[in-house]
């Protein structure tokens, strides 16, 4: 569709896992290797617009009919990585969120009731054919979950100023390093603090992390969030080294300062909130 090709929409972050080859079964080991070889993959922006347009027709289409075969690529010390859209999944996943999310009458004239019961009786069939499937992609909209951080450190984030293409903010990590990041977090936090949504949320990512190689990469890409933030907003963004400042801080015993590297993250976060209610 032509008339998506300059859409920059949603603004969403994303956190995502390439595994190695070496991680998939035979048979999708090989396509994944065949299509590693491509000249051209997908971007980010591929996927998006392919997602957009199938809201399109009426009814929309809120999850597509066919997974994905699509795949990010990269490289990580010489070994070929993956990092599979599985877009049916996701769209699925984001379904479930969006019902919690959207008052329901706004719900209901975005997708109607019917398309979305059908969606979700989809989901239950396909959940028991694949009881153990994951994404390898998660999505957050109008934010970067402030757990996300406690994965990566402020010397792996690469920020590419917006030049003749969009401006770019992201961390890549070794997947053992994310682990043992969540791990030590984790401990301060249930060593000093009464369990709460931080807490909670970095066990749920931890988990989730569990579940893929070792060798694999951990990626946070702010995405579409870099068209809601000013060049200096993302030249001043260290969330990575303020969430890490916090919870040194409360190791240390100091609740002061972890309370103030805390509220400077919460108060960015809450202003990139915000502008979705802007008029």
């Amino acid at each position: 569709m032509p008339a998506l090709s300059s859409v920059l929409v949603p603004y969403a972050a994303y956190l995502r896992v390439y595994e190695p080859l070496a991680a998939f079964p035979e048979a999708e080991r090989g396509h994944w290797a065949r299509y590693a070889r491509r000249e051209r993959t997908p971007t980010a922006q591929d996927e998006l617009r392919r997602s957009l347009a199938d809201l399109l027709p009426t009814p929309p289409v809120p999850v597509p009919v066919h997974e994905s075969g699509d795949a990010f690529v990269t490289e990580v010390d010489g070994v070929v990585c993956v990092c599979p859209w599985r877009t049916r999944l996701r769209g699925w996943l984001a379904l479930e969120e969006l019902s919690e999310r959207l008052p329901a009458p706004l719900l209901d004239a975005a997708l109607p009731p019917v398309v979305r019961g059908q969606a979700v009786a989809d989901y239950e069939q396909w959940r028991e054919r694949n009881p153990d499937a994951r994404p390898w992609i998660r999505t957050a909209v109008w934010q970067v979950p402030v757990r996300w951080f406690a994965l990566f450190s402020d010397d792996e984030r690469q920020y590419e100023p917006a030049g003749p293409a969009a401006a770019v903010l992201r961390y890549r990590t070794p997947m053992v390093q994310a682990r043992r990041r969540v791990a030590r977090a984790l401990k301060t936090l249930r060593e000093t603090l009464d369990e709460g949504r931080l807490t909670e949320g970095l066990v749920d990512v931890g988990r989730w992390l569990e579940e893929f190689h070792p060798r694999s990469l951990v990626e946070l890409d702010y995405g579409g969030l870099v068209h809601a933030l000013t060049g200096p907003q993302l030249a001043e963004d260290r969330s990575a080294a303020d969430l890490a400042e916090g919870i040194a801080a409360l190791r240390a015993g100091d609740g002061e300062g972890a309370g103030e590297a805390y509220a400077r993250l919460v108060d960015r976060w809450r202003a990139v909130r915000d502008i979705q209610f802007a008029n």
